[in-house]
């Protein structure tokens, strides 16, 4: 089977602006073409746009704003991990033989609906993604003894970490002292402790294997996916202190690249609240059950990059529908050493995890240089 690289991005910042969606995804996509100079809109065979305002026929839109005529668009919508579904998609045309050159442009506004998942009725009034990563934290801390001083880390190293992305939401760093101090937003959730909904913009091209060269000389080949729902209420879960969809798409991504967990020099995890970052951690592999909090101490009190090198969501800021493509971006700019200030030493291979609704639904991807 042919490899599928990817070739140009484009981003835009973080912010609390009140865009248009539209002029959003026009301004990443433009960003994209600036970056490309070798790049025609005649050939692009496929415009995919990540969003969960799925309401105006926007890869359409796009596509004419663009000056593009796709032989395939359309718009794909899975809440926090629509970016790398779309991703998915990409990468699936171009294997099939269905496309050569793929857009694929993910985009949110700051008061993105897409918040709320309306079908998990069994919880009541109690929709919004506060109160399962409340559920989670609760568990998480019972089952292993953690604190909320140990989970101030978190986000206390993520925010420390996005001071050098340029294109991060947050421009500032926060104490331990602050982050627990912080209003609270339930017993177990302070207002630190979560990612901020935001406008933001993020395009990846993708191309097979001839055509990258036509592009760049320094393609990121995407080697592993693995995608796993296992519900859409989180109700379902079989536990509320680790990630079934996150454990099993790992291990999807790791059989199709013929890679495994210990292989990887750089990856972003799905870190929508603090709990979230040593769940997912322990889930993926990269430590026991547990000690994902150990883990992140050490990477935290030694300045490692290594997780969440652009500030994570936390510190990023969650477009919901550009997240999982920024994370990809991030990936692609570690391994092809362009990461500035953030950058991780002889970065090689890396992992984007990107995740929904109470981690019901995984993607990972394992990208190789």
């Amino acid at each position: 089977m042919s490899k599928v690289g990817i070739v140009s991005y484009g981003l835009t910042k973080f912010s609390k602006d009140d865009s248009k969606i539209e002029s959003v995804l026009l301004q990443s996509t433009k960003k994209l073409f600036d970056a490309s100079p070798n790049l025609s809109r005649n050939d692009i065979d496929a415009v995919l746009v990540s969003t969960n305002n799925n309401s105006k026929y926007l890869s359409a839109v796009l596509s004419e704003m663009s000056g593009i005529e796709p032989k395939i668009a359309h718009s794909v919508e899975s809440l926090c991990n629509s970016g790398t579904n779309a991703i998915v998609s990409a990468y699936s045309y171009i294997s099939a033989g269905l496309a050569d050159v793929v857009l694929v442009c993910g985009a949110e506004r700051y008061d993105s609906p897409g918040q709320i998942l309306e079908w998990d009725n069994s919880r009541g009034e109690f929709k919004h993604p506060i109160f399962w990563a409340s559920i989670f934290t609760k568990a998480y801390k019972r089952e292993f003894s953690i604190t909320d001083d140990d989970l101030a880390i978190v986000p206390v190293k993520n925010h420390k970490q996005s001071k050098n992305n340029p294109n991060a939401l947050s421009e500032k760093t926060y104490s331990l002292d602050e982050v627990i101090n912080s209003k609270k937003l339930t017993d177990d959730l302070r207002l630190h402790d979560c990612s901020r909904p935001c406008t933001g913009g993020a395009s990846i091209l993708l191309a097979s294997e001839h055509a990258c060269k036509k592009y760049t000389d320094t393609p990121i080949w995407i080697s592993g996916i693995g995608q796993k729902t296992t519900s859409a209420g989180f109700t379902k879960n079989i536990t509320f202190s680790s990630m079934e969809s996150s454990r099993i798409a790992a291990t999807s991504a790791f059989q199709m690249s013929k890679r495994s967990i210990s292989d990887v020099d750089v990856a972003e995890v799905h870190d929508a609240f603090s709990v979230c970052e040593p769940m997912a951690l322990e889930s993926l592999g990269f430590t026991d059950k547990g000690k994902g909090m150990d883990l992140i101490k050490e990477l935290h009190t030694t300045d490692n990059f290594k997780i969440n090198p652009r500030g994570g969501l936390i510190g990023a800021g969650h477009p919901l529908g550009a997240t999982g493509i920024a994370q990809t971006i991030e990936i692609t700019q570690q391994l092809q050493s362009s990461a500035d200030k953030r950058q991780v030493s002889n970065a090689k291979i890396g992992l984007i995890h990107n995740m929904s609704a109470a981690s019901t639904s995984s993607t990972v991807l394992v990208l190789e240089r």
